[in-house]
């Protein structure tokens, strides 16, 4: 389980949406107050949500299919989160609140690249099982 490359970009993934929104703030408001991801419940919700995912999919490593289903679900609720903050954003710039955005905003992006690396070693491992069974 834990030899498997898929594995490692999974934790990583995990430990990007569970743990790293504690440490990098997403924006600075007009105030000076740094927003983090546990101040909006939404915000904490959807990373929580993709860190389990991504735990749940790494206990999964003997159904490959379903940890393959649920890599494509971890990826599509990290693109809804990437989404929220690029509307956030749009929506807070240009008017009267003044904001800086944080590196958080980034943390969903780096999600989806290791989302996407365990999924084709997912992949890859899948057709390697195919072609062994094919020569059965």
């Amino acid at each position: 389980m834990i030899q498997r490359i898929q594995t490692l970009y999974l934790l990583l993934a995990a430990g990007i949406s569970g743990g790293l929104i504690f440490v990098f703030h997403l924006w600075t408001n007009a105030q000076d107050v740094q927003i983090f991801a546990q101040d909006d419940y939404l915000y904490l919700c959807l990373f929580l949500a993709s860190a389990l995912l991504s735990l749940i999919s790494i206990c999964s490593f003997k159904n490959r299919k379903s940890q393959f289903v649920m890599g494509r679900l971890n990826i599509i609720l990290n693109f809804i989160l990437l989404g929220i903050f690029v509307y956030q954003s749009l929506n807070l710039s240009g008017e009267t609140n003044v904001s800086e955005k944080g590196i958080g905003i980034l943390l969903p992006i780096f999600s989806i690249v290791c989302l996407v690396l365990a999924n084709k070693a997912i992949k890859k491992d899948e057709d390697l099982v195919k072609s062994v069974d094919r020569l059965r």
